[in-house]
């Protein structure tokens, strides 16, 4: 049983070394955990024979006693052989408790009590990306790390009346944490620096943005698999540290990541060939463990576009027909 419920970041994360798994044991029964909002991102996942609901938000409210019994009595019967904690919280390992786990391996950076819980420890930098920590938990599990790691992708479903020709820029600007989402006068001025080319504005926000003409705004109008159609079929995507930003980085070369006070380093992409900002700095990330790069940073200015459609239009000209 893999436990990994959330975030979206964390749940691609994840994918590599649960594939690791599956290679190790190609007759296992995996069953994932996961909250109902991210579960789409394991569809068609071949590494996964099984999906078990995680409906947190049912736990809150009128009902909530009546769920909660519900999911347990469903929970109590999974009786796995093994629960990877990939979470390492301690509602993460009640759950492999309450599913009956014979073993429960999880992360020397556990916290709020779930290392109680396991009975083998995976040491980890808690300092590491993210990738790496969840592959010394499958390594516990007996995987072994090849020359590549594979993080399946769902191909994602296409949206209504929605054409992927002429070609389009991707902007992903919105995000939870406290001053990485782009204000809107950086949205504008990122759609006219690459007019007449479509820039395709997507993500979850209350703010409503003015778009200039050659903007087509897709805020709040998405699922999560037609928002991966849409990064497969951008020729270029632009995203603040999300978890989109972490789809984008598994499907394509063709991404720059941006954060403000997030270290790249450590919860950037997990791509080395494609692009971060960070501080006025453009650079790859197989660059940055050589780079001297500001630890708080700042936010990301209307007056840091150029630079990036200066890297961008080379990589998405003009086409003929829109001029």
């Amino acid at each position: 049983m893999i436990i990994k419920p959330s975030s979206l970041g964390d749940v691609v994360h994840a994918l590599p070394a649960v594939a690791l798994v599956r290679d190790v044991h190609p007759r296992a029964e995996i069953t994932w955990v996961i909250n109902p909002e991210f579960a789409p991102l394991l569809r068609g996942n071949s590494d996964v024979n099984h999906v078990h609901i995680f409906p947190r938000r049912e736990f809150r409210g009128l009902g909530a006693t009546g769920n909660l019994v519900r999911w347990w009595k469903t929970t109590n019967v999974l009786r796995p052989d093994l629960a990877l904690d990939f979470q390492g919280l301690l509602r993460s390992a009640l759950i492999a408790k309450i599913s009956g786990a014979r073993k429960i391996y999880g992360m020397s950076d556990g916290r709020e009590g779930s290392r109680w819980f396991y009975h083998r420890v995976a040491k980890v930098d808690r300092r590491a990306h993210a990738v790496e920590r969840y592959i010394k938990l499958a390594e516990c599990a007996g995987a072994t790390v090849g020359k590549s790691l594979r993080c399946p992708i769902p191909t994602g479903d296409p949206l209504p009346r929605f054409d992927d020709y002429p070609p389009f820029i991707l902007l992903h600007p919105f995000a939870r944490g406290g001053g990485k989402s782009l204000s809107n006068a950086v949205i504008e001025e990122f759609c006219h620096a690459f007019s007449p080319t479509r820039v395709v504005v997507v993500g979850q926000s209350r703010d409503k943005i003015e778009p200039p003409e050659n903007c087509i705004e897709l805020t709040n109008q998405t699922s999560l698999l037609q928002l991966i159609w849409l990064i497969r079929a951008a020729r270029f995507v632009v995203s603040v540290d999300s978890g989109p930003m972490h789809i984008a980085a598994a499907v394509t070369d063709n991404l720059l990541s941006i954060h403000t006070w997030t270290d790249p380093r450590r919860v950037g992409p997990y791509n080395p060939d494609v692009w971060v900002w960070k501080h006025g700095q453009i650079l790859r990330v197989k660059e940055l463990k050589m780079a001297k790069i500001k630890r708080h940073g700042r936010r990301f200015k209307p007056k840091d576009v150029p630079a990036i459609a200066e890297l961008i239009r080379p990589l998405v000209p003009v086409d003929p027909m829109l001029t």
